[in-house]
């Protein structure tokens, strides 16, 4: 990140009105500084992909969300009840995220294993960032799939 820029945050994670209440547009990002090393006012570097990831998966800002052709083939209602249970989950332990990083789970829908994964690419969708804690770098793209398609 070149020296000077701040990283922002979605209007949706203001510190100063919480979760999606009341903002206003000079409300709608939040700059901190942040050198992006190991350890900034955003936390730990796990932390802060941890955050960036919950933050695409909670409120689709931040990355890009796709679904698999075996999710795009469900009835709207199944994929409607899929996208939010992906939303919702937020039961990372030490064996479904030793890393701390909120990137993946496996939930059972209505009888159906679904997959969730997030991964970390350049601006230019060609190749994998070099920082994924660095939302100036790096799209994130969240995959949504069946088990079977894994």
């Amino acid at each position: 990140m070149a020296e000077g820029r701040r990283p922002t945050v979605p209007k949706t994670h203001s510190r100063k009105n919480g979760p999606d209440k009341g903002h206003d547009e000079k409300d709608s990002h939040m700059s901190l500084q942040c050198s992006f090393g190991e350890t900034c006012p955003l936390g730990s570097r796990q932390q802060r992909i941890a955050q960036l990831n919950d933050c695409l998966r909670t409120t689709a800002q931040g990355g890009r969300i796709v679904m698999t052709a075996g999710i795009a083939a469900l009835s709207a209602a199944d994929i409607t009840d899929t996208v939010a249970a992906v939303a919702a989950f937020d039961g990372f332990n030490d064996d479904n995220d030793p890393h701390g990083e909120h990137d993946c789970a496996v939930l059972e829908i209505d009888g159906r294993t679904v997959i969730w994964k997030i991964d970390y690419y350049d601006q230019s969708m060609t190749f994998a960032s070099d920082d994924p804690a660095d939302p100036a770098i790096t799209t994130r793209v969240l995959t949504i799939m069946l088990g079977e398609e894994y």
